[in-house]
């Protein structure tokens, strides 16, 4: 019998943020990892490197789809870097590549990634993101954050 495969779950937010929120994704990095699960994100700074460093941190796997084609560009957390040189492009990877995203506050970048979830029919938790329609689920924190993006990305495999 094949093996079940494991769940993956984007983060996404600011390339720079408050030490806080780095920790918030951290939370959610660690969560995703201690529950075998799969963190993939733009491999960059902030709310990317947070989330990463939690997943690595409780033992997981990372894979951080870059904007530049530098590998070297990736943060350290990143166990496999994808150099893309799409720039913003390259944020429909990193949705489309996971199972269910967890939002955090950004940008321009952040929302778009946000739209590209909703479009692909990919579950979208926000943790003080932009509020958008109610297909986005908003929490309050990152743990709440990332058991309902793993437990709706197993409803939707």
């Amino acid at each position: 019998m094949p093996e079940e495969k494991k769940l993956i779950i984007a983060v996404v937010g600011a390339g720079k943020c408050s030490k806080k929120l780095r920790d918030m994704a951290a939370e959610v990095g660690k969560y995703v990892a201690e529950n075998d699960g799969v963190l993939v994100c733009g491999g960059m700074g902030g709310i990317m490197e947070g989330a990463a460093r939690g997943a690595k941190e409780a033992g997981g796997t990372t894979i951080g789809i870059l904007p530049t084609d530098n590998r070297e560009d990736a943060n350290e957390f990143i166990d496999y870097v994808i150099p893309t040189g799409f720039g913003e492009a390259r944020n429909i990877m990193v949705v489309r590549t996971a199972d269910a995203v967890v939002a955090f506050p950004g940008k321009y970048g952040t929302l778009t990634e946000m739209a590209f979830a909703l479009h692909a029919g990919k579950p979208v938790v926000s943790v003080k993101a932009w509020k958008l329609g109610d297909e986005i689920h908003h929490v309050d924190g990152p743990i709440e954050a990332a058991e309902l993006a793993m437990k709706l990305a197993a409803e939707n495999q």
